[in-house]
Parts: structure tokens; C-alpha cells; sequence
């Protein structure tokens, strides 16, 4: 059972809690599935299969060549010159002048062995396996000792938290902190709106700032709630699309959640 509390936090009614809040929590497969999914997001590199060789860098090694019998017309054979290929950068008659290519110890020449397109980034996971880690990670939600690891909850009377719908009528931000406040999440508040700037040259990429990792409110409305607390740094989401990343703090077990009466009645 769970207590049900009002937005003004006062206890409304209890709950039947779902079976997922009794699953055993095991942090190795939670952390598996979180580098599951986060490896789908990984993005290929690898080089052009033609970078470093569209050079005309054909040289015969032949001594002999022709009908007669003389030497073949531009050979590097006699001549003291390397069999790496190379690319002709003027000639007088017979007499070449070359400069190495496509090599790779080579200016401008191929990788030796350059990322190839074909590589599996991609670490799989059976799907039975990714279900019992978000519901594993579910579970942890509610324990007090594994979620204090991470978020300031010193003012929580018990866990999980179950809010009544009419959270789902915030729309302003304003209103958003008090109500957090209210129910005994005001440092929360407070922790996850701190940013510092990030060291080194991700400044120049378009991420100057970092914040901390904040909560999550799951409802199966978030019309108006979720444009309220985005600008907090508290994530909304609805039961049918949560991850791995939404349920665990970064791939360990205990990110703090904060569930709608009908969120609940969902995962039922």
C-alpha cells in the first residue's frame, strides 16, 4: 500500500501498489540495459573508402617491356627509387619526377587501418531482459536508502510517491516549485537547478553548461505539466514510454519519481 497525497500535500486516500514495486533489484542488469540503449544512439565513423587513394599512382616494376625489348617507358626499375606508389609530378621525356602516394606513410595517403562502416557499435540485449531492468529500476524508485544516494529526499515521509491527478492541471513554473516545495522537495529543487560550466572544449560545442540529473514525473497526461517543469530541470513522462534512462539514475538504481494516481493504475 501507498499513501496518496494531495498537491497540498495531505494524505487523500491509499493505494494498491503494483506487483513491479516487489521485483528484486539487481544493479548489474539495470546497468547492461542502460549501455544498451545507450549505445543505440552511438553514431558510426569511419572514413571514405576512397579517401587517400583517388591518385593516379600505377608504376610498372617491369626491367623489359615492348616488341624490342628496351626498357619499359615509366618504370621505377634502375632507377633507385622505392616500390611505394607513386603519383608523377612532372617528367622531362623519359625522366620523372614522383612523389609517394595512397601509402599511408604517405603525404595524403590512406589510413592503415581506418574505422570501418560495418562495425557493430550496438550492445544487444534480449527484450525479456531490458522489461525486467526498467522494472527493476521501478522498484528501486521506491527505496529510500538507494534513492537518497542521489537526490535530496531527507524531507520525504516514505516512498514511492503517489500525487493526485490534479498535479496535471500546473502549468506555470512558478506554481510547479511550489508544489514540489509543498510535498518536501524543496532542496531537490534547489540541487537540480544549480548549473556550472563544463572544462574544456565542449564549451565551444553548443553545451557550455552541465546540471545535475533531477527527477521524474510520470502521468499519463502531461499536456500541461511538462512545458512547467521542463524549465526546473524535472523530467515528465508518460508510463508507456518509459526507458531505462527515465527509471535509473544513469544506469544505477534509484532515480526519484513522483507518480500520478493514474500512472499508477497504468502499470496494473
Amino acid at each position: 500500500m501507498a499513501d496518496v497525497i494531495s498537491i497540498e500535500n495531505a494524505k487523500v486516500r491509499e493505494i494498491q501498489l503494483p506487483e513491479v514495486f516487489k521485483r528484486p533489484v539487481n544493479p548489474v542488469v539495470i546497468k547492461k540495459a542502460f549501455l544498451s540503449e545507450q549505445s543505440e544512439g552511438f553514431q558510426l565513423k569511419y572514413t571514405d573508402p576512397l579517401a587517400g587513394s583517388r591518385k593516379s599512382a600505377e608504376l610498372t616494376k617491369r626491367r623489359f617491356g615492348g616488341k624490342h625489348g628496351k626498357r619499359a617507358y615509366k618504370t621505377v626499375y634502375g632507377r633507385g627509387l622505392t616500390r611505394v606508389p607513386k603519383k608523377t609530378m612532372m617528367h622531362r621525356g623519359s625522366t620523372f619526377f614522383y612523389v609517394g602516394a595512397v601509402a599511408p606513410n604517405t603525404v595524403g595517403g590512406r589510413e592503415a587501418h581506418p574505422p570501418e562502416a560495418d562495425k557493430v557499435l550496438v550492445k544487444k540485449i534480449n527484450k525479456k531482459e531490458k522489461k525486467l531492468a526498467v522494472e527493476m529500476a521501478i522498484a528501486a524508485s521506491a527505496n529510500k536508502d538507494l534513492v537518497s544516494r542521489f537526490h535530496s529526499i531527507k524531507d520525504l515521509q516514505s516512498l514511492p510517491l503517489v500525487v493526485e491527478d490534479k498535479i496535471n492541471e500546473v502549468s506555470k513554473t512558478k506554481d510547479a516549485i511550489k508544489i514540489l516545495s509543498k510535498i518536501g522537495l524543496g532542496d531537490e529543487v534547489s540541487r537540480v537547478a544549480e548549473r556550472t560550466i563544463r572544462a574544456g572544449k565542449g564549451k565551444m560545442r553548443g553545451r557550455k553548461y552541465k546540471r545535475k540529473l533531477g527527477l521524474v514525473i510520470v502521468t499519463t497526461d502531461d499536456s500541461k505539466i511538462s512545458k512547467a517543469m521542463g524549465n526546473i530541470n524535472v523530467s515528465v513522462k508518460k508510463p508507456s514510454q518509459l526507458s531505462i534512462s527515465d527509471v535509473s539514475h544513469a544506469g544505477m538504481p534509484g532515480r526519484l519519481i513522483i507518480w500520478t494516481e493514474g500512472a499508477i493504475a497504468s502499470l496494473k
